[in-house]
């Protein structure tokens, strides 16, 4: 089965307020499955429009991934973020079949 996958590109005006949001979020993260691929690690942005923070954020399944965002806790921790960053959030399902070449 594919795994599921959270791609975020966030520009954030209170970091110390944003603490607040990445507190709240853990809960249901670590009910889901997620596991952190990239946590706002250097980039650089050749193509398109970039953000100050960029993750990505594996889940066990598309499934999984849809859920944690719709659940209650993370719609929660939500309201915690909008109001003090600006986001880009994808969900998308992770490619499970044979490579090239």
């Amino acid at each position: 089965m594919p795994k599921g996958y959270w791609i975020a590109r966030v520009d954030v005006s209170d970091p110390e307020q944003y603490k607040r949001y990445v507190a709240a979020n853990a809960e249901p993260l670590r009910k889901y499955g997620a596991h952190f691929l990239v946590r706002a690690g250097r980039s650089e942005s050749p193509e398109g429009i970039s953000r100050s923070r960029n993750v990505v954020i594996e889940f066990p399944s598309y499934e999984a991934a849809l859920e944690c965002w719709k659940s209650p806790e993370y719609q929660a921790a939500i309201k915690l973020r909008t109001s003090i960053s600006t986001a880009d959030l994808l969900i998308i399902e992770g490619y499970d079949a044979p490579q090239p070449g």
